[in-house]
């Protein structure tokens, strides 16, 4: 019996580019939880003399509001929205910036088999900058795409038709490992072959029902 709750075989040589979010499947989902649902608010009641309640009700009521749009992971966006310097706040807590376990040791194995390695992420690119300058992960990657570039999220309809005019690649020989299941099932539904959950995205959390697709649950899984 394996170790692991899930034991994903991928056949690596039909694989020639590896598409790969960043938070919640190579990053810890706890640093922008904590951010979201704690740090701004707490932020956001100071700054706006609110009660802490309210603050906290002002961004997860937006938030539901905005769910799945390009605008919900757009720090541009949420500066305008609530006058604030949202780049400057994530600075304060980026100690909780961490990798998750084995990933440096995955993205090199990826190198090894000599895979196109692509980060693909819905995080704006201020987000994306403040975290690379705390964990050494972007020399790794032969292309990082966040899909503000392409002026809609991984979510939505149309995307990876988008995706395919600025990056090369075969859907049917393409992997791609993301922690959001709507996303997964955008590209499942576009056609690619080779698609896996993550089953902790948040390790202060419980394990995540992947529901209908195949999850990571470390790392080490994928190397054989």
């Amino acid at each position: 019996m394996s170790k692991f709750p899930d034991n994903p075989y991928l056949p690596w040589s039909e694989i020639n580019t590896v598409f790969l979010d960043m938070d919640g499947t190579l990053l810890d989902l706890h640093f922008d939880n904590h951010f979201w649902l704690e740090h701004l608010p707490k932020r956001v009641a100071e700054h706006k003399q609110l009660a802490p309640a309210e603050a906290r009700l002002l961004v997860t009521e937006h938030c539901a509001a905005i769910e799945g749009s390009l605008n919900w992971y757009c720090l541009d966006y949420w500066q305008a929205y609530l006058a604030m310097d949202i780049v400057a706040l994530k600075h304060e807590i980026a100690e909780r910036i961490a990798v998750r376990a084995h990933v440096e040791a995955f993205l090199g194995y990826l190198r090894q088999l000599d895979k196109r390695i692509v980060l693909l992420t819905n995080a704006h690119h201020k987000s994306v900058n403040l975290k690379f300058e705390y964990v050494n992960l972007a020399p790794y990657f032969d292309r990082i795409i966040s899909s503000h570039e392409l002026g809609l999220a991984k979510e939505e309809t149309g995307f990876w038709e988008r995706l395919l005019a600025i990056e090369n690649f075969q859907p049917e020989h393409s992997l791609f490992i993301d922690d959001n299941l709507q996303v997964l099932r955008n590209a499942k539904q576009y056609g690619l072959k080779y698609l896996l959950a993550v089953r902790d995205p948040d390790s202060t959390l419980p394990p995540k029902d992947t529901a209908e697709f195949e999850a990571v649950v470390c790392y080490q899984q994928l190397m054989r």
